[in-house]
């Protein structure tokens, strides 16, 4: 789900320039620096690896780096109500004059204080990142020409969107930290069989990764069928995988989400890159072997 919540803004923002008038160019360069801001909030992941490298030797294993990961994975960093207040000190900072930029690192300061007194010091720190990488989308937008205005509106459909997808493979994030007001109580499941659910999730990634890649290729003047190529059809041999792999649930999904993804190598070029298109085949074609590999599984799977 990290690839799709950096997508999933993408494509928006890309869309929303698109169809306000401006040109293919800067949609596309609109649409990167909102998923930018959309992949922020997961930078709390990176207290994983330390929290491993302090712990004991044990937990050095998948399971171990999660059950890390979540101490505050999802955490502060997934609120909207501070995602509002990171998004309001990135447009400060696009500004670029001195005042502004003050008030800027002051909201940031006061994000990383409050959750420093609410939930510690690894909470604090975590935010102290988190601002930090908003921060540098902001400065990364300004060097592409990007009014504030548009950074803060960018940074608000990056921030704001991203808590709501993980509701689907995780618990539920804290909406309105640091107030205790529950917005959505569980995880939204959209099966009762755990792998049909896994299915149903990954389903709903993919679709998002080819709206993304539906609107570059569109941008950029393209179609989706020019670029797939008839070998991408090989990923129909994965129902098999049925047969010999334990079923996934969201809890054990490695085995599952890695074999499946590396069926994307289907799409390497049977020719050395000779145009600007080929990469684009190559994604485009690995992406429907990988979801011509996850119908396949998923249909062997409902039927036995």
């Amino acid at each position: 789900m990290f690839v799709g919540h950096a997508l999933f803004a993408f494509a928006l923002g890309a869309l929303a320039a698109w169809w306000l008038g401006l040109s293919r160019e800067r949609a596309v360069q609109l649409g990167v620096v909102a998923g930018l801001f959309a992949a922020a909030p997961d930078v709390d992941i990176v207290y994983a690896p330390f929290g491993l490298l302090v712990g004991a030797a044990e937990n050095l294993t998948a399971d171990g780096f999660w059950e890390t990961a979540n101490v505050v994975h999802r955490g502060p960093t997934h609120s909207l109500l501070l995602g509002t207040a990171l998004a309001v000190a990135a447009g400060l900072w696009a500004t670029e004059s001195r005042p502004a930029r003050t008030a800027s690192v002051a909201i940031g300061a006061a994000l990383v204080a409050l959750t420093g007194a609410l939930s510690g010091p690894v909470a604090a720190l975590v935010t102290v990142v988190f601002v930090a990488a908003a921060l540098a989308v902001a400065t990364f937008a300004t060097s592409r020409d990007i009014s504030p205005r548009t950074v803060t509106g960018l940074a608000l459909l990056g921030l704001l969107t991203h808590p709501f997808g993980d509701l689907f493979t995780g618990g539920p994030p804290p909406f309105f930290y640091p107030f205790d007001v529950t917005l959505v109580a569980e995880r939204v499941l959209l099966h009762p069989d755990p792998t049909t659910h896994l299915l149903a999730a990954f389903a709903i990634e993919l679709a998002t990764v080819w709206l993304a890649v539906w609107t570059y290729v569109h941008l950029r003047g393209y179609t989706l069928t020019e670029l797939v190529r008839p070998r991408a059809a090989l990923g129909i041999g994965y129902a098999a995988a049925v047969l010999f792999l334990p079923a996934p649930t969201l809890e054990r999904s490695a085995h599952f989400v890695f074999s499946v993804l590396a069926l994307g190598a289907i799409g390497a070029p049977v020719r050395p890159f000779s145009h600007g298109v080929d990469w684009l085949e190559t994604l485009v074609t690995g992406l429907a072997a990988v979801t011509i590999a996850a119908v396949a599984y998923a249909m062997a799977y409902g039927a036995i």
